[in-house]
């Protein structure tokens, strides 16, 4: 469209544009059509310009850049260029994001496989070829992983000839004399970092090579190790910590209860030419770590702070002791606190616990943008839409008085069907939620940015259930209401919907499996539901959250099945027998699946299933409508009543073998840092099942086979010959 359609009508006469209304404004029509076109010819020639540096090139002329300076485009990239598929080696633009296979998932493929600084760095990294600092750089670059790279070379142990330890040697010998020394049983701190990326004693020869793709190879001689981090580090900003004892000197740093190991808040390298430290990644910090450095990684704007009784400054660092705080066995002293990086656990002197309670910054890892977070997240916001702000400083102090304040303003007149209730800070709200809305009502509870309010739903009744209730009342006229939940973390409870609700939205939200956690991660109550649809016709869609089973209660007879809509989620049972999405007694629940890029953790028992695509569902998945619909690049266990599939797995032909494809996560328990991952050493067929060569399941988006696949393909080109260089995963 044109930026100004009536541009050159306005240089007319005033004469011919009021004879050209009286006619209907044809010339004006005329006029804005040539005008679009000199638009887009001014927007070429502009463009033209642009497109001479590859800073702000079209992504089109991205290749035919890289190609004056002999830029090889990564494994992959041809494919997606001839099939067309967008993007780009940079993804200029961002797609349109249509269809669930449209530009916008396409544009991101295209970028994990030729980012548009990869291009510009290309005469660059050339000139650096063979330096360890490169290829930390590489591995950020090309795949977006922390790296360390570790030259094996210098680790292998052999021996010292005797005349370096005589008064004559040179300087250059004498310093090679701690090279190929074997470990120190003496030295406490580096026997701790043994077998990691950060490993200074040296090991014996081994012949398997460094960059074998089939099994982990280990330090050759002529051997160089990539060392990556592929989960990312999340932090949790002043939010409560969780007491787990009447005495309240025991916490832990998740609110949830719940082990967390803690994380490393990485800090910029100081120079292009420096070597990774354990500083500059999101490594764990262990125990021994954190004592002999905690000014380094406690206090205000560093890995983690603790705050007692409301102050505004965090405890002292003198009074912070490193503890292994297992089965809580040690007590500090008096006035100290026992911090347990590795379990996340905190514990004060039982003379001196806090009473007015903790709060803690940390951070964690994990595999992605899912769930409730403080990572950035897309939302719009009607100019139309009464805000509504909850939190310290704000107008109301919890939720249901911003909402009953929203019902009152509606009521009155005051403002129209929409509004927003946003949380302003990383707090815990207990307080049972009851949203009733009528027709027309449009209402969005949401975190603000860089927020994760977590909502407790604890025991308030005894006679009904304590769940988030929202119900949509029957009468009064207009379109059935909505609700919207963004960035929340919700406990205790799940939620109820009951009414005709036109639609219920998740994004970017948490609903605890099992309703709460135990220490070990265990589901508290792994039978009850997270999402119950009582007699609703609401259109479910959930988009980049984690729940738990999904529960439907409705009248086969006089309403249509519920569509259910699930994208890059996880959807967790807690069990593979157990029930994810059903209705009471495991029978088939009224309602019509879709599923895209999701981990479905349990049996799936449903009306029909629409679309299932780039999904794992490791229980059984029963259908009883198998006429409609269709599963495409899925796995679905054996035995399963699907409708019609294309390239699912197991491959009907293979189920016979010895050692069939079934799916190995790296962990099935929500509150793991590793939670929902594909394991490395599980089947290949589920890495790259996807139908552009992706994994299957809730992490399809990052492209990581394809990161990696790239990372190997410019290792090759920027290591020195015979080098033989390796990916080690870290996390």
């Amino acid at each position: 469209m044109s930026r100004e359609p009536d541009k050159l009508a306005e240089l007319l006469p005033q004469w011919h544009r009021l004879r050209d209304a009286e006619e209907g404004g044809p010339l004006r029509a005329l006029l804005a059509v040539i005008t679009e076109q000199a638009d887009r010819v001014r927007d070429g020639v502009e463009q033209s310009y642009e497109d001479l540096f590859v800073e702000t090139a079209a992504p089109w002329v991205l290749p035919y850049l890289g190609d004056l300076v002999g830029y090889r485009p990564l494994p992959g990239y041809e494919r997606v260029q001839s099939a067309g598929l967008g993007g780009g080696l940079g993804g200029g633009g961002g797609g349109g994001g249509g269809d669930e296979g449209g530009d916008e998932a396409r544009t991101r493929l295209a970028e994990a496989l030729a980012p548009r600084r990869d291009v510009a760095a290309t005469v660059a990294n050339r000139r650096r070829k063979g330096t360890l600092a490169l290829l930390e750089e590489t591995a950020q670059e090309v795949a977006g992983w922390p790296a360390r790279a570790v030259e094996f070379s210098r680790l292998v142990s052999h021996q010292q000839p005797v005349r370096l330890y005589g008064t004559g040697a040179a300087p250059d010998d004498v310093r090679r004399l701690g090279r190929g020394r074997l470990a120190d049983v003496r030295d406490g701190a580096r026997l701790d970092l043994t077998g990691g990326p950060f490993d200074t004693s040296a090991r014996s020869a081994d012949v398997r090579r460094a960059g074998s793709m089939r099994r982990k190879g280990g330090h050759t001689p002529a051997g160089v190790g990539l060392f990556v981090w592929r989960l990312k580090p999340y932090s949790v900003t002043r939010a409560p910590a969780y007491c787990v004892d009447r005495a309240r000197s025991l916490y832990t740093f998740s609110i949830l209860g719940n082990d967390s190991p803690l994380v490393t808040l990485p800090v910029p390298e100081p120079s292009a030419t420096h070597i990774a430290t354990v500083d500059n990644v999101p490594a764990y910090i262990t125990r021994r770590q954190l004592a002999d450095r905690l000014a380094d990684y406690y206090g205000p704007g560093k890995s983690f702070a603790v705050w007692r009784d409301g102050q505004d400054e965090p405890v002292p660092m003198s009074d912070i002791v490193v503890a292994d705080l297992t089965d809580w066995r040690y007590r500090p002293k008096l006035g100290q606190v026992a911090v347990d990086p590795v379990l996340g656990r905190i514990a004060f002197g039982s003379r001196s616990a806090p009473r007015q309670g903790v709060w803690v910054t940390y951070h964690y890892a994990f595999g992605d943008d899912t769930g409730g977070g403080e990572y950035p997240r897309e939302r719009v916001t009607s100019p139309a839409a009464r805000l509504y702000r909850v939190g310290p400083g704000q107008d109301h102090q919890r939720i249901m008085d911003a909402y009953e304040q929203w019902r009152t303003d509606r009521r009155a007149g005051h403002c129209g069907p929409e509004g927003v209730i946003e949380i302003t800070h990383s707090g815990a709200y207990q307080e049972q939620l009851d949203f009733d809305l009528e027709r027309g009502d449009r209402l969005e509870l949401r975190a603000a940015e860089g927020c994760r309010p977590v909502i407790r739903l604890l025991d308030w009744y005894s006679n009904r259930p304590d769940a988030l209730n929202i119900r949509a009342q029957e009468d009064g006229e207009g379109d059935a209401p909505r609700i919207v939940l963004d960035g929340l973390l919700i406990t205790g409870r799940g939620l109820h919907v009951s009414g005709p609700l036109g639609a219920l939205v998740l994004r970017h939200c948490t609903l605890v499996p099992g309703w709460s956690l135990e220490p070990g991660c265990d589901p508290h109550s792994p039978e009850e539901p997270s999402l119950v649809l009582d007699r609703t016709t609401a259109c479910v869609s959930v988009d980049r959250s984690v729940l738990g089973t999904i529960e439907v209660i409705g009248e086969e007879v006089s309403h249509d099945p519920l569509p259910i809509h699930i994208r890059d989620s996880i959807l967790d049972a807690t069990g593979h027998d157990r029930a994810a999405l059903s209705a009471p007694d495991c029978r088939h629940a009224h309602a019509v699946l879709h599923a895209h890029r999701t981990t479905v953790i349990g049996e799936v028992h449903t009306h029909a299933v629409e679309i299932a695509e780039n999904s794992i569902f490791t229980g059984q998945l029963r259908v009883a409508r198998r006429g409609i619909g269709c599963l495409r690049y899925s796995y679905v266990p054996p035995g399963s009543r699907t409708p019609r599939r294309h390239r699912c797995l197991p491959d009907p032909v293979g189920e016979g073998e010895a050692q069939p494809v079934r799916p190995l996560l790296s962990s099935e328990r929500y509150g793991t840092p590793a939670y929902g991952r594909l394991a490395d050493a599980g089947p290949w067929q589920l890495r790259r099942g996807a139908d552009d060569g992706s994994e299957l399941g809730v992490f399809h988006d990052l492209y990581e086979p394809q990161r990696e696949d790239s990372l190997r393909a410019r290792l090759a080109e920027y290591t020195p010959a015979g080098t033989d260089a390796g990916i080690f995963p870290v996390t």
